[in-house]
């Protein structure tokens, strides 16, 4: 049975009211899709993703089912062990709500060229990943081909409404900050994330992924400082290799060499163990 959609890095099969979500072990960056795999990632990836809905049961979300031996037929296979999921259908709301305990990124980059932060005037001086006074809600608009858009708040809250609006905006707030806090306890740093949300049943749920390193950027704490950007347990170590290229960014990409898969592996299992860790804490 086909996907009924492929995307970078994930296969999606519509059944109905329902959906089975299938983590590839693609790799993707600048929005282009390499031909080399890592392996085990889509796994590790839902695993991560998993644990992190269950720390917080209060929060609504789309999750059915994790155990592959419960996934209707044909999907009952162990090829689907580990990095699928059945979810409900809903509503996607196209809007990444990304919030940011620190200054890096695009963030830091239209700081340094405009002042602003998502549209909002910020003083002069903030250092590159410098902690922010409180997190800060940087909405982006969802695009099925290119780069998403970030966008001011004030154009999310007049098309969403001020109600849904506040209500996803609240909400990201206290998962980033709770989240901040439980992987404080294993020495990592959660710089920044972005969480999906969808209407099902007239309200909002968590979709799509949660709290992962395709997600989420974290920091080793004893490798921050300000001024620099500290190296992070995801998938920036393909980027840095690959601005060292001389690739236009464009398909086809180069070919990524074995040393860099087995550490982009690594750098992803050493994440899962430590979140496991931090987050089986009571």
């Amino acid at each position: 049975m086909n996907p009924t959609y492929v995307g970078k890095v994930r296969d999606v099969y519509d059944l109905g009211e329902i959906l089975l979500l299938v983590a590839s072990d693609r790799i993707s960056a600048f929005d282009v899709v390499f031909d080399e795999h890592i392996p085990d990632k889509g796994k590790i990836l839902t695993r991560i993703s998993n644990l992190w809905f269950d720390s917080f049961p209060l929060v609504p979300n789309h999750i059915l089912e994790t155990n592959w031996k419960s996934f209707p037929k044909p999907f009952d296979s162990i090829s689907y062990s580990e990095r699928s999921v059945l979810v409900r259908k809903a509503k996607r709301i196209d809007f990444e709500c990304v919030v940011r305990g620190y200054l890096s990124g695009s963030a830091f980059k239209e700081y340094k060229s405009t002042g602003q932060i998502a549209g909002i005037p910020y003083p002069e001086g903030i250092a590159e990943s410098q902690k922010l006074d409180e997190p800060i809600f940087t909405p982006a608009r969802k695009k099925d081909s290119g780069h998403d858009e970030n966008v001011p708040e004030s154009v999310m809250r007049e098309e969403l409404g001020s109600e849904l609006f506040f209500k996803l905006k609240n909400m990201s707030l206290y998962l980033y900050k709770e989240a901040a806090k439980k992987v404080q306890k294993v020495g990592l740093i959660l710089c920044d994330t972005k969480f999906e949300f969808g209407i099902w049943n007239g309200e909002p749920i968590l979709i799509d992924e949660l709290l992962t390193p395709d997600s989420s950027r974290y920091w080793e704490s004893s490798d921050y400082k300000l001024g620099i950007s500290p190296p992070s347990l995801d998938k920036q170590v393909l980027r840095n290799w690959l601005e060292k290229t001389t690739w236009n960014k464009l398909y086809p990409p180069p070919a990524l060499p074995e040393t860099l898969i087995t550490e982009i592996k690594q750098k992803y299992e050493e994440l899962e163990q430590r979140l496991i860790k931090c987050l089986s804490q009571k």
